[in-house]
């Protein structure tokens, strides 16, 4: 008897020791907190002022108004004139615009006027219009026809393939100057309908378009 409470004592014993350090474990151990990924919502203050930054540096586009297009200067200081009585200021800028292309198709230049004058007579002799290039960069070449489309061209220049020259090509571009009045921003501002529909019954055919007031509009871009 006295052997059983001796075992029931010892049994105890062990188990309040085992007892005592899983419990004094479990409380310098904490629970594993979940993972958190707060990456993607964060934005770095130096980010976020070289954002700003980046706007702040961005140059600003004015914008101007252009009234147009006149084939004399003086249609558009009438404009000018007009718009001035309006307390609206302007000015007269001239734009130059390829209306067509032309193709100048020609042998190259020779050696010398003799040397061109030769090749002129032999070409008159096979009956093939042509005449010496007499100034310019193509001085003593010889000029074989101006053609107003590039299918034509393409076809002469075969033509003379096939009778033993090397013709070249050169594309001539035919412009036109159109006068057109250039109103600054602050007076475009001022624009209304009121305002355009007196422009227009005293100046019929008036284009008008708005544009960034860097350059020259050309008429191509005001559509």
């Amino acid at each position: 008897m006295r052997w059983l409470f001796l075992l029931l004592l010892v049994l105890n014993f062990f188990y309040w020791v085992w007892s005592e350090r899983f419990s004094t474990r479990g409380a310098h151990e904490s629970p594993a907190s979940p993972s958190l990924d707060v990456s993607s919502g964060i934005q770095l203050v130096s980010e976020s002022r070289d954002a700003t930054r980046a706007k702040a540096g961005e140059p600003r586009r004015e914008v101007c108004l252009f009234l147009g297009g006149f084939q004399s200067e003086e249609r558009g200081r009438q404009v000018v004139q007009r718009l001035l009585s309006l307390d609206v200021a302007s000015s007269v800028e001239q734009v130059e615009r390829i209306v067509a292309t032309d193709y100048w198709v020609y042998l190259p230049p020779l050696a010398s006027r003799q040397a061109s004058l030769h090749q002129l007579r032999e070409l008159q002799a096979k009956k093939i219009d042509s005449y010496v290039i007499t100034q310019g960069d193509l001085v003593n070449g010889i000029s074989l026809g101006v053609f107003s489309r590039a299918e034509p061209a393409k076809a002469a220049m075969q033509h003379f393939r096939d009778a033993g020259y090397e013709p070249m090509v050169r594309e001539l571009s035919r412009v036109r100057h159109d006068y057109w009045v250039k109103v600054a921003p602050e007076g475009a501002r001022l624009f209304d309908e009121r305002l355009m529909g007196i422009l227009a019954r005293s100046f019929p055919g008036l284009q008008h378009q708005q544009k960034e007031c860097e350059g020259v509009a050309s008429p191509g871009r005001l559509e």
